[in-house]
Order: C-alpha cells, then structure tokens, then sequence
C-alpha cells in the first residue's frame, strides 16, 4: 500500500524537475502573445537584461532564429546515402543552440556548472553573456541584432575573418534577425 504514494511522488518529482518546453508557443509573431503564454520567459529575458545589458527583443529574435522557442532543439540528422544516419550535423541544442564546446566554457567561467541549455533562464544567461564577450571582442553593440547573431552562428574568430561575407543566405537570416527585434520590441512596448 505504501508503495503508491512512493511512485506518484517519484513522478511528481520527475514531472516537475522536467526542464523546458518541447512544443513552440502558438504565434511566435507576436512578443506579447509568447510573454503571455510563458510568462517566466520574460522573467529569464529581463534578468539576463540587468546582468548582461542585451535587450529582451534582442534576445527573443536570437532565440526565435535558433530553436523557435523549443527547450530541445536539436540540429538535423546527417545521412550518408541518403538513409544511414551518422550523427547530427552538429553538436548544437537548446533554445539558443549553443554547441558542448561552447557551453562548456560558459559554464567555467561563470561558474554556473549546473547550467542547462534547454531550461530558458540558463539559455539567456549564456546568451547574455556570449553577446558580451562580442562587445569586447568584436565591438558590436548589444542593441545590434544582425550583427550579434552573426557573431553568434559564426563565432568571434569567424566573424572578424568577415567568414559570413561568403555566405548570402546568412546575411539574409541575420536581416530577419534584426526585423524580427524591431518587430519584437515595437510589440513588447504595447504589452500589459
């Protein structure tokens, strides 16, 4: 008899332990309508705009490119032959698809070694501090959307090397990166 109430606290504690959100909010056209539906995602991006500086619209329009808002994002399968999967393309996940090398070093010097990328007030953090580390690296502005986010998917190096210059469909997402904020952040001054 007493081992019910022990499994249904096994999972209750499970359940709630759970990180992120596997499914992306309805209408992720619209700032106020994702608050709404997920408000501790606003409380993750303005506590990561306190620490770190980099606007909410910013981050949002970051986080929308990357996973779509979905906790486990994942980059696609490789095939080989067209159906042998050998892996994924990379070894990016989370809502701001930071890859392990990168995550790692996050984690080591913020110190924040129980950090994950699929639990959103992590996913800010790191992504206020990436953006950061651009602003000292690369001089670009936390307020710069396109510029950051190619920073972001090219990395500081490849960004100074102009490696982004040879890639047009990356100029093109970077610019609907920055739309996206301004969209973001027009919407976000109307909401409640």
């Amino acid at each position: 008899m007493i081992r019910f109430p022990l499994a249904l606290g096994v999972v209750l504690l499970l359940v709630s332990c759970s990180t992120g959100y596997k499914t992306a909010p309805a209408n992720l056209d619209d700032a106020c309508s994702i608050i709404a539906q997920r408000p501790e995602y606003m409380r993750a991006f303005r506590k990561a705009e306190r620490k770190w500086g980099v606007p909410v619209h910013v981050q949002m329009a970051t986080i929308y490119q990357e996973s779509k808002f979905i906790s486990n994002a994942r980059t696609p399968h490789q095939f080989v032959l067209g159906v042998v999967p050998v892996g994924r393309q990379s070894s990016a996940y989370g809502y701001g698809q930071a890859l392990d090398g990168t995550w790692d070093e996050y984690r080591r010097v913020t110190g924040n070694r129980g950090a994950k990328r699929d639990r959103i007030r992590d996913a800010t953090d790191f992504m206020g501090w990436y953006f950061n580390r651009t602003l000292k690296t690369n001089g670009i502005p936390l307020d710069d959307a396109e510029r950051q986010y190619l920073a972001y998917h090219e990395g500081h190096s490849g960004y100074a090397r102009g490696s982004y210059r040879s890639k047009a469909w990356l100029m093109r997402v970077a610019n609907e990166v920055d739309s996206r904020a301004t969209v973001y952040g027009l919407q976000l001054a109307d909401c409640r």
